[in-house]
């Protein structure tokens, strides 16, 4: 990581700028209701090395929340909401499919599952956006009524197939920002009825999918806090409709020189203690919206 600096007249050179890597993952959407509900899509995924911020200069951020779940019969599951570092946008994931007619899979960083009834999954902004963060959600199966898929930072959710089971989600992407390897924005596995099995979670995201009979149901599992993941779609038994489950939110991390401090001027954020290690530190941001600078 590069540090620019210019020299005073005593010769001593001053930085005033340092380099930053950042990774801002966005929240993921939330599973559809009622039958094979489809799932969430995993949150947007950006990453990158060199960004270039002036010392003593604020720089927003905001941690975006996961979608909300779908509480009523035929309502779609709610979109993830978006994470910021200063001009780096990632987008939410969106929401699943509900049994309902106009409740079609939100599009998003990565797109939700279709439910049972042969939806099409919402579209995630990948291939043909650039920069790339996530992939589609996956195509509902009338059969048993599956539900499809939440699409993924690493890879689109496969359709349901007729016959077989609800889809998985589509996989996470990795980062080793904080030195270890951390999979992010997974999507969120397709719900059924029936008794058939629930579709499972893309890596790293956690949302599980919702699996059920005319007399068990098996309740969607949330997208995990600060990576991003998609949640499950719901099922639904003789006795109405069963909760889908939320997204998870996002998180922002920031990788610096280790002799620089980072401070949330003004507040509002939830930030990590520093760690440090091989002559750089790294803070994660886990929820809320404000300021960060360096000095």
């Amino acid at each position: 990581m590069a540090i620019s600096s210019v020299q005073n007249s005593t010769g001593l050179r001053i930085s005033t700028r340092l380099d930053v890597e950042y990774l801002v993952v966005a929240g993921g959407g939330a599973g559809g209701t009622q039958a094979g509900g489809g799932a969430g899509g995993g949150g947007g995924f950006r990453t990158g090395t060199g960004y270039s911020v002036q010392l003593g200069t604020n720089y927003t951020a905001t941690v975006g929340a996961g979608g909300a779940s779908a509480t009523s019969a035929g309502n779609k599951g709610g979109d993830g909401n978006d994470s910021v570092f200063d001009t780096i946008t990632s987008t939410g994931g969106g929401g699943g499919a509900s049994d309902g007619a106009s409740q079609n899979a939100g599009s998003g960083g990565s797109g939700g599952g279709g439910n049972y009834n042969n939806t099409t999954g919402g579209t995630g902004n990948s291939p043909s956006t650039t920069p790339l963060q996530g992939h589609n959600g996956g195509t509902g199966a009338a059969s048993n009524y599956f539900g499809a898929g939440g699409g993924g930072a690493g890879s689109a959710a496969s359709n349901s197939v007729t016959g077989a089971k609800s889809s998985d989600g589509g996989c996470g992407r990795g980062s080793v920002i904080t030195g270890s390897l951390v999979f992010y924005g997974g999507g969120g596995g397709g719900g059924t009825e029936n008794g058939a099995a629930a579709g499972v979670v893309g890596a790293g995201g956690n949302g599980g999918g919702g699996a059920g009979s005319n007399t068990l149901d098996v309740e969607a599992t949330a997208g995990t806090a600060n990576t991003g993941g998609g949640g499950g779609g719901s099922s639904n038994n003789s006795g109405g409709a069963v909760e889908s489950a939320a997204g998870g939110s996002g998180i922002v991390i920031l990788r610096y020189a280790e002799r620089y401090t980072i401070s949330n001027p003004g507040g509002g954020l939830t930030i990590s203690t520093p760690a440090a290690s091989g002559g750089y530190k790294y803070s994660s941001i886990t929820a809320g919206t404000g300021n960060v600078r360096w000095d």
